[in-house]
């Protein structure tokens, strides 16, 4: 964790201190309207996947679920079936979960740990580093370059207990580019000394209806007015690294900080918010018998009117007996706040859009995190591969 991204967190706490004594919030010039449709037209749809889940780096997974050689992850995102492994060498490898023979699935979806993966259909099997390493009654098929026909590699890369990858093989990624310095800020969440506890997903609306929520506090004390919500304020302060959010409520324990010299404000005090990465994390915390982070991937579904969500649960303390009870209850109540406030209530705009009653939605001054999302939206579903780098580098003017 560098100076300079501890710097970043002060000058934050700076902000939202000078927020807490003026009392004020962040405006954004004015209010943005969205096009309706931009949530329901099965062609944005596609294009949107196409543009952005299938260029951009996604969050696959977690350092804290591939910790030793050997272990892996199957899984399906956005219809493509994805292998993550880490070798032998305790690299982070990301592979299309495709055999080079007839194309079968090699992997079936979950996770574990092999030296060898082999397909289902014909027997050809595969090492941790995705190398082809064995082919059924050989002698028969006829002879073949193994170094040619290893499983399809994508772009991976390991950053702060995430692992990132796209599902695209061949792309040319930056993803220095991508992140702009925000996985040295997210190392101060210390997501890669936690323990994976727990994971389960939520069905839900268009993915954008979805993630609007994760940038919204001005819902929380009314959609959540039964949960959590009375204890909420609904003001937010945002800081972006490009495209990516962190969204933050003015917070009078800054007040106490602000008598001691900064060299003393631990960094556990300066990380409270929702941090989000671009297009589909969020990433919040909560008491659960210990720090319990829930990190959220949201997918697209099969249709522009649905989306999956991806629970994921970190602790930051080692498991056992007692504090698997409080997870395990705190999952609950957060399955059920986000299904049946967040989802229930996303579906039914997703379907109040499609009626035509409203042109646009309207995003408010102090909205700024979705103005900002959106606008990224827009712009990338606009942009050539070629210029991706150039668009990160000068970002989109917001």
């Amino acid at each position: 964790m560098s100076l300079v991204s501890r710097e970043q967190l002060i000058q934050m706490a700076r902000r939202n201190l000078a927020h807490v004594k003026a009392g004020t919030v962040d405006q954004a010039a004015d209010v943005y309207r969205v096009p309706a449709e931009n949530y329901y037209d099965p062609d944005r749809g596609r294009l949107e996947v196409e543009r952005i889940f299938k260029r951009l780096p996604l969050v696959l997974g977690f350092s804290a679920e591939l910790a030793e050689p050997g272990a892996y992850r199957a899984m399906q995102v956005a219809d493509v079936p994805v292998l993550l492994t880490r070798g032998t060498d305790g690299e982070v490898r990301a592979f299309l979960n495709v055999c080079s023979h007839r194309g079968a699935v090699v992997v079936a979806e979950g996770t574990g740990s092999a030296r060898r993966f082999t397909c289902p259909y014909h027997g050809w099997s595969y090492d941790s580093d995705g190398g082809l390493v064995g082919v059924f009654r050989a002698q028969d098929f006829g002879e073949v370059d193994k170094s040619c026909l290893g499983l399809t590699a994508l772009p991976v890369s390991e950053r702060s207990g995430l692992i990132f990858g796209v599902l695209t093989p061949g792309i040319s990624v930056d993803f220095d580019a991508f992140l702009g310095g925000y996985d040295e800020i997210l190392a101060h969440l210390k997501l890669d000394a936690c323990h994976l506890v727990g994971r389960q997903e939520v069905e839900g609306p268009n993915w954008k209806v979805a993630y609007d929520g994760y940038l919204d506090f001005y819902h929380l004390p009314v959609l959540h007015r039964n949960s959590f919500g009375p204890k909420m304020p609904c003001e937010a302060l945002y800081d972006a690294w490009g495209p990516h959010q962190r969204v933050t409520m003015p917070n009078p324990h800054y007040i106490e900080l602000e008598g001691k010299p900064e060299e003393e404000w631990e960094s556990a005090d300066l990380v409270a918010g929702v941090w989000t990465i671009f297009p589909h994390v969020s990433i919040a915390d909560f008491e659960a018998g210990g720090k319990l982070f829930m990190v959220s991937q949201l997918f697209p579904g099969p249709s522009a009117d649905e989306s999956v969500t991806v629970q994921n649960f970190l602790s930051v303390l080692e498991p056992n007996e007692e504090r698997e009870a409080a997870n395990v209850e705190m999952m609950k109540f957060l399955e059920r706040v986000v299904r049946d406030e967040d989802y229930f209530t996303g579906n039914r705009i997703q379907k109040a859009l499609k009626t035509g009653a409203k042109s646009d939605v309207l995003f408010g001054k102090n909205e700024g995190g979705g103005q900002s999302f959106h606008r990224w939206v827009d712009a990338l579903i606009q942009t050539g591969d070629e210029e991706l780098p150039d668009l990160f580098a000068r970002g989109i003017g917001v």
